[in-house]
């Protein structure tokens, strides 16, 4: 469950705490000293569910008026190229092949990062695996207002072009926004990419959307794909965020040792 349904959760719950307040309030109308306090008490729920939305509102908001801080990955000493909406990356001779299907407004995907960014790094750097990165936007009506997924994926393709993934992909999940929230416009977007020395050219292909058709065909390919759908848990399968595959066969990715395992062995396990 996200935070945003967790926080709804929790505000429902308000809600209904000051519901009862008020039927407990009118069914004792004839003893006044009750009545009041029923009030009192649906007042001071009422303002807490008022603080809370608006607390809320304004920390998912929080980051939408910031500027994203550029972070940069070290070293990162290898080829990265845009091959029809897929980042490739990597050494050609790289004898491993990595696919790997993400999604900005993710919060899993930002743990991922956080738990094996660099370790994914260390392996680029060494030649020994190749990274493909399926930027999807499976999530993209899940921000306020929508669209975020898929502008972020757009944003990262460019900077694929223009050179830069490494430190963009890095800097777009340091400032993750909140899945429900805000996400970052295309000022924003831009913004980073200047911050990371990109020019005119990432500038208007952000703005254009040149790659957002293909961040949505990326989904619908992934989505549709039932080698890439995983067990919910709930007896049934679907695809999701993020997932791992080698040679079309899924890797157990919460395995904090899935990626030495695979340079150890070659293959998916």
């Amino acid at each position: 469950m996200g935070g945003a349904q967790r926080n709804a959760r929790k505000q429902k719950q308000k809600q209904t705490q000051a519901a009862k307040a008020v039927a407990a309030a009118r069914g004792t109308s004839n003893d006044r000293a009750k009545v009041i306090v029923g009030v009192i008490v649906v007042v001071v729920l009422a303002a807490a569910v008022v603080g809370g939305v608006l607390y809320q509102k304004n920390k998912a908001n929080q980051r939408a008026e910031a500027t994203i801080a550029p972070k940069h990955v070290a070293a990162a000493n290898y080829p990265v190229r845009v091959d029809n909406g897929t980042v490739l990356a990597g050494k050609e001779d790289a004898k491993i092949t990595v696919d790997l299907y993400e999604d900005f407004l993710c919060p899993v995907c930002g743990q991922f990062e956080k738990r094996d960014g660099d370790k994914i790094q260390q392996q680029l750097n060494a030649g020994t695996v190749k990274f493909r990165y399926h930027i999807i936007d499976l999530l993209n009506d899940r921000s306020n207002p929508p669209g975020y997924s898929q502008a972020a994926g757009n944003a990262a393709l460019c900077a694929a072009e223009g050179g830069k993934f490494p430190d963009y992909h890095l800097s777009l999940y340091d400032a993750q926004p909140q899945e429900g929230g805000r996400g970052y416009d295309n000022v924003q977007l831009g913004g980073l990419g200047k911050a990371l020395g990109m020019g005119d050219a990432f500038t208007n292909c952000v703005n254009s959307g040149k790659y957002s058709g293909q961040v949505q065909q990326q989904y619908d390919a992934a989505s549709s794909n039932p080698a890439l759908q995983q067990d919910t848990g709930q007896g049934g399968k679907a695809f999701g965020t993020p997932t791992v595959a080698v040679n079309g066969k899924t890797l157990n990715w919460s395995d904090p040792n899935w990626l030495d395992n695979l340079v150890k062995t070659g293959t998916a396990g």
